[in-house]
């Protein structure tokens, strides 16, 4: 009887592992490069990016903690009602992705709306999929912008030695033709049309069946400073402070914020960052990296641009970084490198889980693909016009 008991939550966890297609995948990858290419330990702590898996916990917690005191469902439920139509709907979130990338990162910005606009599907009938994708490209268009909008700038603006202004202006042509673009997308693809309230919000009317669900003030009051917090700490580097105090508050103060975070999502992070950082320093990559000349602006944003499709945009940065000195034109082919296949952004994979749908990722590209056939060589006009 008690083998049994344990082997139960066994075989449910075992049956979740098996839906992690990308957690699969990675993990695969480097277990295979493992037995090819063996490294010294030191090489795989150095790919595992414990830094950046930290702040993920931090965040992660934090959202999960703000999500279960209910004022994430109450905003949605305010935003509702003062939204005409999907269009506006779309184009205030689309907008407000990209703004908060350039201060808060990508990674963050997306932690604070995608739960929003989950939430906003049970208020109203949203399609909330393709919301959370236009949120993906748009958190990928404006960070492009800032020095500390994504990991990779941050990286290469501080290899550039450029003042930040000199930063924004160098990227300013990548960003207005990568947020025209988006827009007039976003535009397109939702219509003008009212939005019809569900069934949830329907019955928080006053006089209805029953009223909303109550809100935990206390929990959303220490999850907000607690986010507020890991923000501040990240942006300083001090990730394991973060994620230290994060644990320890939620271990001590309500134990089943810990119990509904995605910790396979966790699992899925390191497996990509252990295989994808493996791959970017395997001798056949280096090889064919090393056959290029980089000295070449088309080389530099096409193969920029490809490479990140392959082994993701910070690896690419991190890699490609050695090969040249003109750290900006290295900046505006991997960020957008960040659109196209899911890979391309761990902000993309980040989005698509947070969301939860089955083969989103299928539907991303539909839309991400096309986007980064017209965006590569708009940016690439618009770059070399103005330079």
């Amino acid at each position: 009887m008690a083998s049994e008991v344990l082997r139960a939550p066994l075989r449910r966890w075992f049956a979740a592992l098996l839906q992690e297609r990308l957690l699969l995948i990675f993990g695969l990858l480097a277990l295979v490069l493992g037995v090819v290419d063996p490294r010294p330990w030191s090489h795989y702590r150095g790919w595992l990016d414990l830094s950046t898996l930290l702040g993920l916990v931090a965040l992660l917690v934090s959202i999960e903690a703000i999500r279960s005191s209910g004022y994430v469902q109450q905003a949605a439920r305010a935003l509702t009602r003062r939204m005409h139509s999907l269009r506006e709907l779309a184009l205030l979130l689309v907008s407000a992705a990209a703004l908060l990338s350039m201060l808060l990162t990508n990674d963050v910005s997306l932690f604070l709306l995608v739960p929003l606009t989950v939430a906003l599907g049970a208020e109203a009938e949203i399609p909330v999929l393709r919301l959370v994708i236009f949120e993906a490209l748009a958190v990928n268009a404006g960070s492009t912008l800032s020095p500390i909008g994504n990991p990779q700038n941050l990286l290469l603006w501080q290899r550039s030695g450029l003042s930040m202004v000199e930063f924004l202006a160098a990227m300013a042509p990548a960003f207005l033709v990568m947020a025209a673009l988006l827009l007039a997308l976003t535009w397109f693809a939702f219509p003008v049309r009212a939005l019809r309230l569900g069934a949830s919000d329907a019955a928080s009317v006053p006089g209805s069946a029953r009223d909303p669900e109550p809100t935990r003030p206390m929990l959303g009051a220490v999850a907000g400073l607690l986010l507020a917090a890991t923000v501040v700490l990240l942006q300083e580097g001090r990730a394991s402070l973060a994620c230290g105090v994060v644990l320890v508050v939620f271990a001590l103060a309500d134990r089943n914020v810990l119990k509904r975070v995605d910790w396979l999502l966790l699992a899925t992070f390191a497996t990509m960052f252990l295989g994808l950082g493996h791959l970017a320093q395997w001798p056949p990559v280096q090889a064919l990296v090393q056959a290029l000349d980089w000295k070449q602006a088309w080389v530099m944003f096409l193969g920029g641009t490809l490479l990140s499709q392959v082994i993701s945009n910070v690896p690419t940065a991190v890699l490609l970084s050695h090969y040249t000195t003109d750290y900006t034109a290295l900046a505006v082919a991997v960020n957008v490198g960040g659109f196209g296949l899911g890979i391309g952004s761990l902000a993309n994979l980040i989005a698509l889980r947070l969301e939860g749908s089955q083969g989103a990722l299928a539907v991303f590209h539909r839309t991400s693909v096309p986007f980064l056939l017209v965006c590569a060589p708009l940016v690439w006009l618009a770059q070399h016009a103005l330079a």
